[in-house]
């Protein structure tokens, strides 16, 4: 028994304890207890000894306050489990005589920041409103998703009271910048208030309240204060090589969003299949596939959930799908041999059906980025002595032709990519193109666009550059280390499905390539990072068993987004939450 535990039992409290009560009926909490009546002992007493009474009950009193406050680490009374050190509890304490100091709610990620205080903490009840304040209607969709959520009835405006939730937009202090994404949440008088500078702030401000009543049952007293260390935080999902329903993609729209992700990067076109419909070349589309209204619902839910969805069509390799229709637009080497899935970049038939897609698909994907690919074009990974020019004498032609006589296949291949970013951008001016980190390459009569964001995935291609080339350059990157990001269906080659125990014991945004991390210095051109499954062995698993694989590494790869930093719980506890959490 825990030394407060103790201390109740000794306290004068006349009437029974009924437990936990119900948020909004205006009691004290689980350890209320009625007003008693002073027994009859208590009565002033006269002569001498009403004398030692009147010395003794002042020092009943002192020794009573002094055991009523001392904290334990009882999950009653507003605590949110074990607490997660020091990191997230300052030493600012409201004091009580009835509650102990609360802990950090228990939640993936976890918060950065939490002033604990004494109090019984939130539990939503049958009358409990989710209400968005007057003036931050935007939030409206937002309210009435949590307010479905946690079986609570939704209102715009309207005075709290307990047992409430408000959510608003708040604007930073006079002085201080937004921070993008970032909420408070204070738990106080039975209500539950969440503000931050914009919507996807005040989002996560609920996944943080929906984590902690789902886990332990009641939000801790105190204010959350919170913030990602990542703007970019995701999932990365092959569907070319390996059809997933809608109905699953959703499924872990759902789950990435309670777990703070906000981007869904999806490859749809590649050697084996092309999943989208197509109405300008419905010769390359699959058997199985999404149609438009699909991927509009999922993009639509997406939305709702703060997470954007990224395109890739990936040129001028991968193309396999579109080359077993136009087989004439296939590379073929000085000796007419066929290259598998890339085509011919000097042909400018490759360019027109390339460009039909993105225009095509332009609208369909509305968010801010578009991944252009660039990976693993076979003209460029030839084996010395042959170089590319020599093996393929009609694209080092072309480079000349269009570039002048010192370019090559690599200024080629640049233009290219740029070409097709062109495109896109008559169609929306505002995109922010991604590549992969092997499309880009140095020196050369061809420079890839300067905003251009690099995505790192791997140090073992022909010619591969270690990723402080790119961040010595000034370019932005993005991590996905195949070392501890790429869960590979069947484990071809050398992969191996990664663990998340792996993933939250020694992977951080830092480390892009193999094991080792880049520099420090270069913490804020890393722009974040997204766990990638490739289908490369489609039947190796099923939805159902790719989605169990990828559970955990998932969520440690969500924690070490949100924050970098060692965490403060170990990973078998962490595991447990996880478990708990579902």
């Amino acid at each position: 028994m825990s030394r407060f535990r103790m201390s109740r039992a000794r306290l004068p409290w006349s009437g029974k304890s009924d437990g936990p009560s119900s948020p909004s009926s205006g009691a004290q909490g689980p350890w209320f207890r009625t007003p008693w009546s002073r027994p009859a002992w208590l009565h002033r007493p006269r002569g001498r000894p009403a004398l030692v009474l009147k010395v003794a009950l002042p020092c009943l009193a002192v020794l009573a306050l002094i055991i009523a406050v001392w904290p334990d680490d009882d999950t009653d009374g507003g605590h949110g489990g074990p607490a997660d050190s020091g990191r997230a509890v300052s030493a600012s304490v409201s004091p009580s005589p009835i509650y102990p100091i609360s802990s950090p709610p228990r939640t993936i990620p976890s918060v950065r920041e939490h002033r604990p205080a004494r109090g019984p903490g939130f539990r939503p009840g049958g009358s409990t409103r989710v209400i968005v304040a007057v003036g931050s209607e935007s939030l409206a969709d937002e309210g009435k998703l949590f307010a479905q959520e946690i079986g609570a009835t939704y209102a715009l405006g309207g005075q709290p009271r307990a047992g409430d939730i408000t959510l608003a937009l708040s604007p930073p202090p006079a002085g201080r910048q937004a921070v993008p994404e970032s909420y408070t949440l204070t738990t106080r008088d039975r209500r539950v208030s969440i503000t931050g500078p914009d919507d996807a702030g005040v989002f996560y401000g609920t996944r943080t309240l929906k984590q902690a009543l789902k886990g332990g049952g009641v939000m801790p007293e105190g204010v959350v204060n919170d913030r990602p260390d990542k703007p970019q935080r995701g999932l990365n999902l092959d569907i070319a090589r390996k059809p997933y329903s809608e109905t699953w993609i959703e499924g872990q729209l759902r789950q990435m969003a309670d777990l703070k992700l906000n981007q869904l990067g999806l490859h749809f076109s590649d050697d084996q299949a092309f999943r989208i419909e197509s109405e300008s070349h419905p010769e390359i589309v699959s058997r199985d596939h999404l149609t438009k209204r699909d991927v509009q619902r999922i993009v639509e839910l997406a939305t709702k959930l703060h997470i954007t969805v990224i395109p890739e069509i990936d040129s001028p390799g991968h193309l396999g799908a579109v080359i077993a229709a136009h087989p004439d637009l296939q590379l073929r080497d000085k000796d007419g041999n066929a290259v598998k899935g890339a085509i011919d970049i000097a042909n400018p038939d490759s360019a027109r059906i390339v460009d039909d897609l993105l225009r095509e698909y332009a609208d369909l994907f509305p968010g801010p980025y578009w991944h252009l690919g660039g990976d693993e074009y076979q003209a460029l990974v030839v084996k010395a002595p042959a170089t590319p020019e020599s093996t393929f004498p009609g694209l080092a032609d072309a480079a000349h032709v269009k570039y002048g006589a010192k370019a090559d296949i690599k200024d080629l291949a640049t233009g290219w990519l740029n070409d097709r970013a062109d495109v896109l951008r008559a169609q929306n001016a505002g995109l922010t193109f991604k590549a992969w980190n092997d499309g880009f390459f140095a020196g050369g009569e061809v420079a890839a666009d300067p905003g251009r964001e690099v995505e790192y995935w791997t140090g073992k291609e022909i010619g591969a550059r270690p990723p402080e080339d790119y961040l010595a350059e000034g370019r932005q990157v993005v991590n996905l280390n195949d070392e501890y990001l790429y869960y590979v269906l069947g484990q071809p080659g050398t992969f191996k499905y990664p663990t998340g125990k792996r993933i939250y014991e020694e992977w951080t945004p830092l480390v892009l390539r193999s094991t080792k991390p880049v520099d420090a210095k270069y913490a804020g051109q890393i722009l974040g990072g997204r766990f990638a499954v490739w289908s490369d062995i489609p039947g190796a698993q099923t939805e159902e068993q790719v989605a169990r694989g990828i559970r955990l590494p998932l969520r440690a790869t969500a924690q070490k987004l949100w924050d970098a930093r060692t965490p403060a719980m170990a990973w078998e506890e962490f595991k447990s939450l996880a478990d708990r959490l579902g």
